[in-house]
């Protein structure tokens, strides 16, 4: 699995887009391709690396906060400006579809009865696996002010789990047991903020699930401009588990 982040940032951070995580791999016999999370810095840069409006296969959405899913209604007038045919899957929580059917109405009313590739909605709950493009599909709830779910994705041999937003759980720390890749929101080094998470938590959430690599994501953008060499510090510190602070365009292989 190859797990390219093209964002890493929080939503109002001025150098670094929304966190976006694109995911591509070979399951079940086809090319792969799941977009992570779609907030309004995202579309750009998605597009910056594919041409083809066919390729992409699904999009998951964590939660209902704008650098999450408000880059949704672009990709989809997009994909119709390119003629896309093939069905697209969207995955999140209960009320994904009204949430996205409003959001392209919003943007661009009207344009979605022009589409001439289908909309497929997949409901997710915690404790409700799926099996969605290949791939099965797991959750659990994240602490965070708007209700958000953590999700881990597994093609056969590898597996990823992505937090969302928040701070970890129980049952996010199940969820993420046997994960060769932890991406985790990281809002702060070490100060405690409600419904956010900090590095040190998640080195040890990390530790705790047996993770290889621990890639942290959406740290505040005063923490990371005034903060980031500590971050680095402390994660070159680490031992047995791979921690980094992706920049976007960085790559992993699972």
């Amino acid at each position: 699995m190859k797990v390219v982040f093209l964002g890493v940032g929080e939503a109002c951070d001025e150098r670094y887009p929304n966190v976006s995580i694109w995911l591509r791999n070979h399951a079940e016999g086809a090319d792969r391709s799941i977009l992570l999370e779609c907030g309004f810095t995202v579309p750009p840069l998605y597009w910056r690396h594919v041409t083809d409006p066919n390729e992409l296969d699904a999009v998951w959405i964590s939660h209902f906060h704008g650098d999450h899913c408000f880059g949704v209604p672009a990709m989809l007038l997009r994909f119709w400006e390119m003629g896309r045919t093939r069905p697209l899957t969207v995955i999140g929580r209960e009320g994904i579809e009204s949430v996205i059917v409003s959001g392209m109405e919003l943007a661009f009313p009207k344009f979605m009865s022009r589409f001439e590739y289908p909309l497929e909605f997949v409901e997710a709950a915690a404790g409700r696996d799926l099996h969605v493009v290949g791939h099965d599909w797991s959750f659990a709830e994240n602490g965070h002010g708007q209700p958000d779910l953590a999700v881990k994705i597994t093609d056969g041999n590898s597996s990823l789990f992505y937090s969302g937003d928040g701070a970890a759980t129980p049952e996010s720390l199940n969820l993420a047991r046997g994960c060769g890749l932890v991406i985790h929101e990281s809002y702060m080094l070490e100060e405690v903020t409600a419904g956010h998470a900090t590095v040190r938590q998640n080195i040890e959430f990390a530790g705790k699930a047996g993770a290889g690599i621990l890639a942290l994501v959406h740290v505040k953008r005063d923490e990371r401009r005034k903060r980031s060499e500590e971050i680095l510090q402390l994660a070159a510190s680490v031992r047995d588990i791979r921690v980094s602070l992706p920049e976007p365009g960085d790559m992993v292989e699972l």
